[in-house]
């Protein structure tokens, strides 16, 4: 019984790419206003103005694009703006994943109090703070870098979209061979520039010997571990 021949699928080649960092990713690892307020209570440290941080960087990004609009394209502005909402949103992104790192360290600090036979984690001396006090007053003030820079991030964001018309999304770069080690690429750029010398007439063609050469007439040299163990023969 014969079967019917099917015809090779064509497959697409995928590209790698290495994604950006998003608004959602920012607000997910950085606090918003009713914590940020929460932390700033408990730890009497300065309430923040969230809206007018915000609001402050929304007027700067387009009253920067109203400046720029005589000189640039739509095209070269949109690129320009997305670099810089880019910035702002990666910079809110980092400071957030330092806070989360400083709660983790207050975390277990905290935790190791429940230890008294550990000198470190005991209380300090009258008029000084503990360890465990230090780290979570570290991370209070962590928390309002992070949503200070989240609230930047989101007035970037928020003027994007009014200046360009479409909702900002972050540049995904391709990787550029991502089996390739250093190694290999600056061998090949070097090998790059002998073959444009020699194309340029300034040096001899390259050719790579197949096999190594013999040399010939060199004399025979016995080893001094070998020619005691032939004497004592």
């Amino acid at each position: 019984m014969s079967k019917t021949a099917r015809s090779p699928r064509s497959s697409a080649a995928v590209v790698p790419l290495r994604r950006g960092t998003t608004l959602e990713m920012v607000r997910l690892a950085c606090p918003d206003a009713a914590q940020a307020n929460r932390i700033s209570d408990s730890f009497g440290l300065a309430t923040l103005d969230s809206d007018g941080i915000r609001d402050l960087h929304e007027r700067l990004i387009i009253e920067t694009a109203q400046a720029l609009k005589d000189g640039l394209s739509e095209r070269a502005m949109q690129i320009h703006l997305q670099r810089i909402v880019g910035a702002y949103v990666g910079s809110a992104h980092g400071a957030g994943q330092f806070y989360s790192r400083a709660v983790t360290e207050a975390r277990d600090a905290t935790a190791k109090l429940a230890n008294d036979s550990r000198d470190e984690d005991l209380d300090g001396p009258v008029g000084f703070d503990s360890a465990a006090q230090r780290k979570r007053e570290f991370a209070a003030d962590m928390a309002l870098q992070a949503h200070a820079l989240r609230m930047a991030a989101e007035g970037a964001v928020t003027a994007y979209e009014q200046i360009v018309g479409e909702t900002w999304k972050p540049f995904e770069r391709q990787i550029e061979h991502a089996g390739e080690t250093v190694g290999r690429k600056a061998a090949k750029l070097q090998m790059d520039v002998f073959r444009l010398a020699i194309r340029a007439g300034h040096g001899p063609a390259l050719s790579l010997p197949t096999k190594r050469p013999v040399l010939a007439g060199r004399p025979f040299r016995m080893s001094r571990a070998a020619a005691l163990q032939s004497e004592s023969q």
